[in-house]
């Protein structure tokens, strides 16, 4: 747990990047509606919220890399390293979103081209997501690299997109789909939280053993999805913005204290600690 509160800025570039990505898909899918074209200008001034949490993650990432010069340098090896493809990836998307978003707020975007520029900043996200994963699918890291880190990080994707987007558009149009959505990851977390809670035991290397690594894991678990399951029926009673809003913060929570048992579980095998 501790060796995870040492890895904070992290935990904050993975959880807000994931945030932006899966809200900034559900803008691209609520501005392909036919009943959202009245709304267009509303919709693109919300749309900056979700770049200003990727912003805000870029600046997380670069504080833990020391300085911008090593987050530049990284790029040496794009295709080679997956922290480089990753850093790529999420810069291309960024900008992809953020010119999007300047071209359309001025009213100069064309709703042709509007809508190919959508499908591509959607596809540029995913492979964000993609290469975010791929950086923690370590060989030498057995807590890490396995399914549940996949499952991990894509559900954040979907929990925090749905609650953000659903917070942020639910007055545009019918976003129903996203509560049943989020219903359904909260579902699959608490399996992937009880799947990880048995499989930690069997995971050792010669000096350590993983549960050993977070002995609040329990507990800590039963608070992150104690939030999430508040906010689960936020999201579906809730009739004031203030209760959505509310929910969004506890999931943001939930996944925060989710990533930081995910960092402190980081162990080496052999005599590595």
């Amino acid at each position: 747990m501790n060796a995870g509160l040492h890895e904070l800025p992290l935990v904050f570039f993975t959880v807000l990047a994931q945030a932006a990505v899966g809200s900034l898909w559900v803008f691209a899918y609520v501005l392909f509606q036919k009943d959202a074209e009245a709304k267009q200008s509303y919709i693109h001034k919300l749309m900056l919220l979700p770049l200003v949490l990727l912003g805000i993650g870029f600046i997380a990432s670069i504080l833990h890399l020391g300085s911008p010069m090593r987050a530049f340098n990284s790029l040496n090896r794009v295709g080679e390293s997956m922290l480089s493809n990753e850093i790529a990836s999420g810069a291309i998307f960024f900008a992809v979103a953020g010119l999007y978003w300047l071209i359309a707020i001025t009213g100069k975007m064309s709703v042709g081209l509007g809508r190919i520029w959508l499908i591509v900043m959607a596809l540029c996200g995913a492979v964000f997501m993609y290469m975010m994963n791929n950086v923690y699918h370590i060989s030498t890291v057995p807590t890490w690299d396995n399914v549940i880190t996949s499952w991990q990080f894509y559900l954040t994707v979907v929990l925090m997109g749905c609650a953000l987007g659903y917070t942020l558009l639910h007055q545009v149009t019918s976003l129903c789909g996203l509560r049943w959505l989020f219903g359904l990851a909260l579902v699959a977390s608490v399996a992937v939280v009880i799947y990880q809670g048995f499989s930690l035991s069997g995971i050792e290397s010669s000096v350590q053993q993983a549960v050993t690594l977070v002995p609040d894991y329990a507990w800590v678990s039963i608070i992150r999805l104690f939030c999430l399951v508040l906010a689960n029926i936020l999201l579906c009673k809730s009739h004031y913005q203030a209760g959505l809003v509310l929910a969004v913060m506890l999931v943001f929570g939930g996944e925060v204290l989710g990533r930081i048992l995910f960092y402190g579980l980081h162990m080496t095998v052999g005599m590595a600690v």
